[in-house]
Order: C-alpha cells, then sequence, then structure tokens
C-alpha cells in the first residue's frame, strides 16, 4: 500500500503552524503594547490625583487661617527649588496668621518636593492668587491654586488655555486649576 498522504500535502501542518505562531505573535504584541499604554495613563492619573491632593491642602490650611489680611499671605508662585527658610515651630508656641500663613507654606513647599523626589510631579510651579470682594464683600475671598508640572511625554490633542500662566509653557506641560471660594469668619 501506498502513502496515506498525498505527496502535494506534504509540510501542509508545517504551514500551518507557521501561521498561527505569526498570528499568535501579533496577538502578543498587541496585549504587551496595550499595557505600556495602560502603564503611561496610569502614571499621568497619579500626577493629576497628586496635584489635587496637594491643591486641596494648601486650600484647606487657607481656610483654617482665616482672619484679617488673609489673601496676602497665601498669594505669591514658588517652585520645587523654591529654598525653605527656618520657620518659627507654631506646634507649642502661639503665633500669629501671619507666622502660620508662612509655616503653611514652608510645609507645603516641603510636600511638593516631596513628590518630585518621588516622580509624582516634576519640575513643579505653583501659583496661588486670592482675590478679595467677591460679590461685592470685602470678606468673600476667590481662591485659585494652580499646579504645574512636566509630564513624561508631550501632549498633541490637548491645548492648555493660553490664560492660565504658571510654569513653563511647552507640550510637556500638565496642569491643574483648583477655584474655590471662602467667607472670612473674622474680620
Amino acid at each position: 500500500m501506498g502513502s496515506a498522504h498525498p505527496s502535494s500535502l506534504r509540510g501542509f501542518t508545517l504551514i500551518e503552524v507557521l501561521i498561527a505562531f505569526v498570528i499568535l505573535s501579533f496577538g502578543l504584541l498587541g496585549a504587551v503594547a496595550l499595557q505600556a499604554t495602560a502603564k503611561k495613563a496610569s502614571f499621568d492619573s497619579m500626577q493629576r490625583a497628586a496635584a489635587v491632593a496637594l491643591g486641596n491642602d494648601i486650600i484647606q490650611r487657607m481656610r483654617a487661617n482665616d482672619s484679617a489680611g488673609f489673601a496676602g499671605r497665601y498669594n505669591g508662585t514658588f517652585t520645587s527649588d523654591t529654598a525653605l527658610n527656618q520657620q518659627r515651630h507654631c506646634y507649642t508656641n502661639t503665633c500669629t496668621a501671619a507666622q502660620i500663613a508662612a509655616l503653611d507654606r514652608q510645609q507645603w513647599i516641603r510636600a511638593i518636593q516631596a513628590r518630585e523626589n518621588t516622580g509624582t510631579l516634576d519640575d513643579a510651579t505653583v501659583c496661588i492668587n486670592n482675590t478679595a470682594g467677591v460679590g461685592g464683600k470685602a470678606n468673600a475671598f476667590s481662591l485659585q491654586v494652580v499646579i504645574s508640572w512636566q509630564g513624561r511625554e508631550a501632549l498633541s490633542a490637548v491645548k492648555a488655555p493660553d490664560d492660565i500662566v504658571c510654569g513653563d509653557a511647552n507640550k510637556k506641560r500638565r496642569i491643574v486649576v483648583l477655584e474655590s471660594y471662602m467667607y472670612l469668619r473674622t474680620t
């Protein structure tokens, strides 16, 4: 008896295996690319969450120190490279509202620098703008905290608003703007 397989079908199984291997390889490459994209998106999300947490922290510090002359104590621009000053500790001593504001800023600058050391917010710049007289009331304030940092890669689909100026404007720049309102309890 002759062979069970005709000579024209020899090697056909090997070709099927090679085609299956190529298809599997493309599928695995797609899965690896998806994982890399998910990791980038996760890191961007972590940066934004850190910026929002830090912004909320300084807003709550401002709310806790609401007294006359409030706006001038917190307004300003500083970076993660801003030098730290030795401040009087208000934990055991009695401090004025201005000393508490100075301590709040120093602690917040330390938090920004700590975030930078962990890779969360690189080259951070913070701009705090408080405006008095919202709604015609002297004790009403508009609070704005802008946090700007450098992302890992350029953004091409999103254009940053031109009216927000905080940090270096480039394609890697990320910004978070937190706005709130506050009424002073004391005047």
